[in-house]
């Protein structure tokens, strides 16, 4: 159910963005709507994990799913006024508050509920049906503009995607509240116990200092949705006509599922969690590699004063470029997925992942925010493209000495700082819990 929530909200605002401009001829409205989308979100994400454990996972996440069917009807109140370019950046920045909450409750959920042999599979599970929202709305908008010669994504679309963001927002009322779940080794998810706003900025903080470690992950972080907006925008959307815009965001998307899908069997193998970390370390490192090498020779052969050259599906260059693109859907995946891993390997306490999923959510958009603004101010794509290629190499390099020094092949209750915190924010040792544990 999760998993249908994103299908239905940001599952079908990947979509639209991703057939470059949300749609539009003119891209500029779209990637300024995306500063203030990440932009607010990465002030949002900071704090919304605590946030949602004063509030509540289902609660957090219903929150979090109002401001997807706002922000695409803003595209369709710009297909009707072409004015209303400025109502497109306002619902921008109310949707970035509304995914920083949504994403927090997410990871909270996604992370909490497994036992630690299955966090790869929930993970690939989730991903999967998530970008499912992708690949249908991806279609439909294929479907709808196979023979359309104007450029822009018609109404039709835009209403489609409307109302199924709104039945999204219906989802979370018919979750099972998390601490009725029941883990499949017996043991029951540890929800959130800390009642006050001031305990639970205490808990950021001190998630913060207990494990420092997590710090090494925030560059991997910070370029985890950099690299939308060179494939988007500045490749997708420039090179190819909408019908070949559409159709690589079917292909995307779908991609996305198989890399989820792929690299989660690494992450659940019969090796130890160090070796799955480290394994998983170097695929992505050779995938960065592979995509980044092939584009740069797509990339060196046009700039932002070459005329588009209208790449249709039907030409010979199609191939060889979708392709590309494809990789770059199981790359983005495998990124995800292992990020989400990662976290997961550090801990099982639903309060300290939600904490860890907002600073993942709250880096992530404070990069976005920053890349979709130099597009917006048509900074040169080539410029565009090797900060992306730069930024993905230095997230995987901090992240080694974390892997190597903090991620274990078990994760013990010292570990779980969160957990040992009582509702008046005192640090209980580990003989204090394991004492109550026994009298309980």
């Amino acid at each position: 159910m999760l998993g249908f929530v994103c299908f239905m909200e940001p599952g079908l605002f990947n979509a639209i963005n991703g057939l470059g401009g949300g749609g539009q001829l003119d891209p500029t409205t779209n990637a300024n709507s995306n500063v203030a989308i990440y932009s607010t979100s990465a002030v949002a994400g900071f704090f919304a994990g605590s946030i949602n454990n004063k509030l509540g996972s289902k609660l957090t996440l219903q929150l979090g799913t109002i401001g997807y069917c706002l922000y695409i009807g803003s595209y369709l109140a710009l297909n009707i006024h072409p004015n209303a370019g400025g109502f497109v950046v306002a619902s921008g920045a109310i949707l970035g508050v509304c995914a920083g909450l949504l994403w927090s409750a997410q990871g909270s959920l996604m992370l909490a509920y497994p036992t630690e042999s299955e966090k790869g599979r929930f993970i690939a599970i989730f991903w999967s049906i998530f970008n499912l929202g992708g690949v249908v709305g991806s279609a439909v908008a294929l479907a709808a503009n196979f023979n359309n010669k104007e450029g822009t994504v018609g109404n039709g679309t835009y209403i489609a995607f409307i109302i199924l963001t709104g039945i999204g927002t219906c989802i979370p009322m018919f979750m099972v509240d998390p601490k009725d779940i029941i883990r499949t080794d017996g043991t029951k998810v540890t929800v959130p116990l800390h009642p006050s706003w001031k305990t639970q900025f205490y808990g950021l903080y001190l998630t913060l200092k207990t494990d420092p470690m997590i710090m090494l992950l925030f560059p991997m972080f910070f370029s985890a949705n950099w690299f939308y907006t060179w494939q988007f925008n500045d490749y997708n959307g420039f090179l190819f006509t909408l019908r070949g815009r559409s159709l690589n965001e079917f292909l995307y998307w779908t991609s996305q599922i198989m890399g989820s899908i792929a690299i989660s069997f690494l992450l659940d193998s019969k090796l130890e969690r160090r070796a799955q970390a480290f394994a998983s370390w170097t695929v992505l490192l050779a995938m960065v590699f592979l995509t980044h090498i092939w584009a740069y020779f797509y990339q060196r052969e046009y700039t932002r004063q070459t005329p588009p050259p209208d790449i249709d599906i039907y030409s010979r260059r199609y191939i060889g470029h979708v392709l590309l693109y494809i990789c770059f859907g199981l790359l983005d995946s495998m990124w995800q997925t292992t990020s989400y891993w990662l976290m997961g390997a550090i801990s099982n306490n639903a309060s300290k992942l939600a904490i860890m999923v907002g600073f993942y959510k709250s880096f992530q958009s404070a990069g976005a925010a920053g890349v979709w603004r130099a597009d917006a101010v048509k900074l040169p794509y080539m410029n565009i493209f090797l900060s992306t290629w730069l930024l993905l190499i230095a997230g995987l390099v901090s992240a080694f000495p974390m892997i190597y020094l903090r991620v274990k092949n078990h994760t013990e209750l010292e570990d779980e700082m969160l957990e040992r915190m009582d509702n008046g924010g005192h640090l209980r040792t580990v003989e204090e819990m394991r004492t109550e544990d026994w009298t309980s």
